[in-house]
């Protein structure tokens, strides 16, 4: 398929997270770059009407009629879809099949099946299929990147207040699946054995959980999400053989420690620390702080930059749909570990008393 001057695409959802898509789309093509917001889907009437009169596109109340619309006249080759995770596998699916090029929130979809026939039909169709893991592309990320070797342990909090949005996931698919791909493509092993635990507090679904996983090569990871915090909270902290690492996703600040013998040996180094204090023991380790450089940007921003290149270029997305799969079948996992810790510590029994 030849491509036009001006990609046109398409946002399916413009709830809170698809207005953001939105809003990023209209600030490329205001600002020069080679897309064009082209329609909108949105079944609920009241948002459609608002997302009519804010954006100025066509406002379609299903899909069908949307992708009927297209062969009528309205362009369009790539969309976002930003509907309920639930929706995800059958509007993806659908978009796909018409011959779109397709970033999908995560997760990518309910099941690592309804996963696995959206990369068959990506390639079936030779589509670019994206998953929106959204922290792949925060700046201090991309910046650990040129300093990462061998981590073993990772130390993942995300915590967030209570919120109406979201909730026919639990917190693992809606928060913690984020560091999850995140550790995945660092630790670059297989998992071997987890325990996890998680409670429902304010929902019918579990809004607290923690996890603890071994991996196949020795590294371990644990991860900590909850929906019921009353401060917002995003960090990865990880070890690696003389380093220690962190990182606060919200700030994209990165911090790192660095032991090294070999620095000691270097008479500059030791002249340099002795005019800024005590030098240390001989052969003891020296701790060297820093804060590498982080080019700022908005993570939505550069994710959608990235899919856009990738459907120009035909490259393979930064995080592509088996990324999604093997985050979302890890999610999955937990969830059982929750559900038979639940049932064998008699905390199922807890699981109807929270709130619809």
């Amino acid at each position: 398929m030849t491509l036009p001057p001006h990609l046109g695409v398409l946002v399916c959802g413009a709830g809170v997270f698809g207005r953001n898509h939105l809003r990023v789309y209209r600030e490329l093509e205001r600002h020069g770059l080679p897309v064009r917001l082209a329609a909108i889907v949105e079944p609920d009437l009241v948002r459609a009407a608002c997302a009519a009169a804010e954006w100025a596109v066509p406002v379609y109340s299903s899909l069908a009629a949307c992708l009927s619309a297209r062969t009528g006249g309205i362009d369009f080759h790539a969309a976002s879809v930003c509907v309920p995770t639930s929706a995800h596998f059958a509007v993806a699916e659908a978009l796909l099949a018409a011959g779109l090029d397709v970033l999908v929130e995560k997760p990518i979809a309910t099941t690592v099946g309804e996963a696995t026939r959206l990369i068959e039909l990506a390639s079936q169709h030779h589509r670019i299929l994206q998953t929106g893991h959204l922290e792949r592309f925060n700046p201090a990320v991309i910046a650990i990147e040129p300093i990462l070797t061998r981590p073993m342990f990772f130390e993942a909090h995300r915590l967030s207040v209570f919120s109406p949005r979201s909730l026919d996931v639990d917190v693992v698919l809606d928060l913690m699946v984020h560091d999850l791909d995140i550790v995945l493509s660092l630790a670059r092993s297989s998992v071997r054995s987890l325990h996890a635990v998680g409670l429902p507090i304010l929902s019918s679904k579990v809004d607290i959980a923690n996890v603890r996983i071994e991996f196949e090569s020795g590294c371990v990871a644990n991860f900590t999400a909850s929906r019921v915090s009353t401060e917002r909270v995003r960090k990865l902290r990880f070890f690696q053989p003389h380093q220690y690492v962190s990182i606060d996703y919200a700030r994209q600040d990165l911090f790192v420690i660095d032991v090294s013998r070999a620095a000691q040996a270097d008479p500059a180094a030791l002249a340099a620390a002795a005019a800024a204090g005590p030098v240390p023991a001989a052969g003891s380790p020296a701790l060297h702080i820093e804060k590498p450089p982080v080019e700022p940007g908005e993570p939505l921003r550069l994710e959608i930059e990235s899919f856009l290149r990738c459907v120009r270029t035909r490259s393979a997305p930064r995080v592509s749909g088996e990324d999604g799969r093997a985050a979302l079948s890890l999610a999955l996992d937990i969830n059982q570990a929750i559900a038979e810790h639940a049932q064998r510590t008699g905390l199922d029994r807890f699981a109807n008393h929270s709130l619809p």
